[in-house]
């Protein structure tokens, strides 16, 4: 049975891409956001612009999590110790100091962080990898606890790209912590995810909201690195059905002829949330005018993960796989 779990859960686990060299590592972990770590007990960017409050402090801040990930990758794939140590400063600095707003939006930045423990959990000093693994079980049921609080509420955040977030988050952190309990928890959230956030002919309900494919590959990408990391535990969730058929496959073909330019949408035409038009007055990218396929490229190279026929695909839409994704992956053999 064991040998079965290892194969279901590595079938796909590699990337049809050459991993970073070691001096590629080096590099990425050299270019440092900052001197030092810019850990604050709060971030917040979620419905906000630039420029506005907290925001353009929270984004400078919130660069540190995928530099964690970039000194985690240089030391477990490029052997560099300064890394490491430099990693275990910047966990210590966060953990410490943050305190989980439990917006997930705000926090989704956070899967880098959990990945950056991840991959290097029996390395860290023990009294950090201690206060992270507290800091990280904090996190996870905190999701899980109001994930369950609000089955059944109507408001949109409850069901919508945020819930996804949630989902995401909670799994990670179940995964990373090797806590059965959490993993349980988190997959029946998943589940639930798919129950009220797609349909069973694979269309999520945030296009129908925000008339956007924009939020359609938001929705995606955390559901989809959360079924890529509960391959490690040997669970199959692509195929996953929710309670009236619903799979996350489904929902990745909805979109992907838009993602092959078979087809064509303009974004945000007929949204129902006036934030969006705040944004596509402000000029923010994105927000006006026909969808770019390139941005689903995350998407469908993590995909890739779980089912090598969405690979074609994610090299149209990029030649390399988002960095990030090394800590869930391995080059695959030719």
């Amino acid at each position: 049975m064991l040998a079965i779990l290892l194969a279901a859960a590595t079938a796909s686990s590699c990337l049809a891409a050459p991993a970073p060299t070691p001096a590629a590592l080096m590099r990425a972990a050299a270019a440092s956001p900052a001197d030092a770590p810019q850990a604050m007990p709060v971030i917040h960017t979620e419905g906000t612009l630039p420029h506005t409050g907290i925001h353009d402090r929270s984004a400078a801040a919130m660069r540190d999590f995928s530099h964690m990930l970039d000194l985690a990758l240089a030391w477990r794939d490029g052997g560099d110790r300064p890394s490491l140590d430099r990693l275990a400063v910047y966990l210590s600095a966060w953990t410490q100091t943050y305190k989980p707003s439990f917006d997930p939006i705000d926090e989704t930045g956070f899967g880098d962080v959990i990945a950056a423990y991840d991959v290097t959990a029996a390395d860290l000093p023990p009294d950090v990898a201690r206060q992270t693994r507290d800091f990280l079980r904090r996190l996870a049921t905190g999701y899980l606890d109001q994930m369950d609080a609000h089955r059944g509420d109507p408001h949109g955040v409850w069901s919508n790209n945020w819930q996804s977030h949630r989902v995401k988050l909670a799994v990670l952190a179940s995964v990373a912590l090797h806590d059965d309990v959490l993993f349980r928890r988190a997959r029946a959230a998943f589940v639930q995810q798919l129950s009220i956030n797609v349909t069973p002919g694979g269309e999520v309900i945030d296009f129908g909201e925000r008339d956007a494919l924009h939020y359609v590959t938001y929705d995606l990408e955390p559901l989809t690195l959360a079924a890529v990391a509960a391959r490690r535990r040997g669970d199959d969730w692509l195929t996953l059905r929710g309670r009236d058929g619903q799979t996350l496959a489904a929902a990745l073909d909805w979109l992907l002829p838009y993602a092959e330019g078979k087809r064509h949408h303009d974004e945000f035409v007929h949204s129902s949330v006036p934030f969006d038009a705040a944004r596509a007055r402000a000029g923010l990218p994105g927000f006006a005018g026909p969808w770019d396929p390139t941005t689903a490229k995350n998407l469908y190279w993590t995909a890739s993960l779980l089912d090598p026929r969405y690979t074609a695909v994610a090299r149209t839409l990029s030649p390399t796989p988002p960095h990030s994704l090394w800590a869930y992956a391995r080059p695959c053999e030719r």
